[in-house]
């Protein structure tokens, strides 16, 4: 289900110039932050980068890109 959501201006100003580096559309970039940002206030001990990792472990999970991890 989607619903419209009225954001600022320059938000839609910086996630146009972010989504074109990042090769997202408007509403990814958008929808990329929310996440990031959600998953930043539930776990605020954890780094960008460590939340970015999890995230695209999840994801290659998600797809089937799984492989056993062995210690050692």
């Amino acid at each position: 289900m989607s619903a419209g959501v009225r954001v600022s201006e320059k938000l839609v100003q910086d996630a146009r110039l972010f989504s074109a580096v990042d090769n997202r559309s408007l509403t990814g970039q958008i929808e990329h932050w929310a996440r990031i940002g959600k998953c930043s206030e539930e776990n605020p001990d954890l780094t960008y980068n460590l939340i970015k990792e999890i995230l695209i472990g999840l994801e290659e999970l998600n797809q089937g890109e799984s492989s056993e991890y062995k210690i050692g």
